[in-house]
């Protein structure tokens, strides 16, 4: 019971409706992003610093930009049914390469075809749907939106 998904490992009390997670409803991101926090490794992702030129680089894409690279990162690291590199494919916080949507895809646990399997309910083995695909970008952009919220809709430059 102490490992059971959605339950505390200390007291077995379910914190988590997978039935309802499942569904991969937009209109109830809320409640994905609570459930999503149960999790320590999502909670510290909600968290963390982010540092200033993950900020820069995401308000020179700007919302509008942000959505087309988060549509295009989760198809290229996530996509494929057999991900390259699957696990360890999107960089951590402590890459030279990470960048804001890295973060994003590890607070929404679209990050590895394990993680969205578990959080998502969406099978490893087969490739992403556009669908799911658009349904993990939303999550990734309300995650960014979230954690900066002076985003610009339209890209900026960014003096440094």
């Amino acid at each position: 019971m102490a490992n059971e998904a959605g339950r505390c490992r200390y007291c077995g009390a379910e914190l988590v409706d997978w039935s309802r997670l499942h569904i991969k409803d937009v209109a109830d991101i809320d409640y994905t992003f609570s459930a999503l926090k149960y999790e320590l490794f999502r909670h510290y992702m909600w968290h963390v610093e982010i540092e200033q030129q993950m900020v820069d680089y995401a308000c020179s894409k700007g919302k509008q930009g942000l959505r087309e690279a988060s549509e295009k990162q989760i198809w290229r690291l996530v996509g494929p049914a057999q991900p390259f590199r699957d696990g360890i494919q999107t960089p951590r916080e402590t890459s030279k390469s990470v960048n804001i949507i890295h973060f994003a895809q590890h607070g929404t646990a679209s990050c590895c075809r394990k993680c969205i399997e578990y959080w998502h309910g969406i099978p490893q083995g087969r490739e992403l749907t556009i669908e799911e695909v658009t349904y993990l970008s939303k999550l990734a952009m309300r995650y960014i939106e979230d954690r900066i919220p002076s985003l610009p809709e339209v890209g900026e430059k960014v003096v440094r």
